[in-house]
């Protein structure tokens, strides 16, 4: 019985392999899992020979909290931009411009260049006095590896100006067919940083705390957040695809200590029309 079970999950894989990367466009940092980004992609390998170029560009919406720890949320766009040079480099809204330096057809780990959104002081009247946290360029070292049935992912991001720390994600998901041309993926993920990006998002420094309502606060290194995600996508035709995401996580550590933060549980939820190409 777990044997066949084995074998009807393998299959099921299989066929979800010839999902491309379909990956939200969505701001950072956010309740979205960070395999959501690059969802399915360490997957398309085992469903034959890669063309050349794959290109996948969107456009839907998403709701999310106006800032992290905000128990405010906000509807906005979002576009979905994706385009790869067979399993060698790609340009994403959701994992930057990058390269797989070692990749297979279970495997691939590599170097990239994201982007970190910041914060911006004025998004609610909460913020006031705090500053902003710059928007910023992040480098990135990234590996995702396939072992029935999880895909198993790791990355580690340095911001270049903005907030200037180290944060990275550790993760997992399943893949599961669900219905004829419906796939879901699903999975946990835990986030950890190191003092200097949690005492941005996080921190009240003494200066801050005297034009601000608050008192200050020391963020420290450690986990950042904990949470889950499900992503859904559904093949309408040979060209056009709905997907749907939806995360949700809790804070930990400092973060959740923060006075900043107004609520330890968020989520977020989009939905976006593809076009592949």
């Amino acid at each position: 019985m777990r044997s066949s079970r084995r074998l009807l999950l393998g299959a099921g894989l299989l066929a979800a392999a010839t999902l491309a990367s379909v990956p939200l466009a969505a701001q950072t940092p956010s309740p979205l899992a960070n395999w959501q980004y690059s969802v399915g992609e360490v997957l398309a390998p085992l469903g034959g020979p890669l063309p050349d170029w794959r290109i996948t560009l969107g456009g839907g919406a998403e709701v999310q909290p106006i800032y992290e720890g905000s128990k405010r949320y906000s509807a906005l766009p979002s576009i979905v931009l994706d385009v790869r040079y067979k399993n060698i480099a790609f340009l994403s809204d959701g994992e930057g411009i990058g390269v797989n330096l070692i990749r297979g057809p279970t495997y691939r780990a590599g170097v990239a260049v994201g982007y970190d959104l910041g914060r911006d002081h004025h998004a609610q009247h909460r913020l006031t006095g705090l500053g902003n946290v710059d928007p910023a360029p992040e480098a990135k070292l990234f590996a995702e590896y396939f072992l029935l049935p999880f895909v198993y992912t790791f990355d580690v991001r340095k911001g270049v100006g903005g907030h200037d720390g180290v944060i990275g994600d550790l993760g997992l998901y399943v893949p599961l067919p669900a219905a004829k041309d419906l796939y879901v993926f699903t999975g946990p993920s835990v986030t950890f940083a190191d003092g200097e990006y949690m005492q941005a998002y996080f921190g009240i420094s003494a200066a801050q705390a005297a034009r601000s309502q608050f008192h200050a606060f020391t963020a420290h290194g450690g986990l950042d957040r904990a949470g889950w995600g499900v992503t859904a996508v559904y093949k309408y035709s040979e060209r056009w695809w709905l997907e749907a995401e939806g995360a949700w996580e809790y804070m930990l550590g400092d973060a959740a200590s923060s006075p900043i933060v107004e609520d330890r549980s968020q989520f977020t939820a989009g939905i976006n029309v593809l076009y592949r190409f």
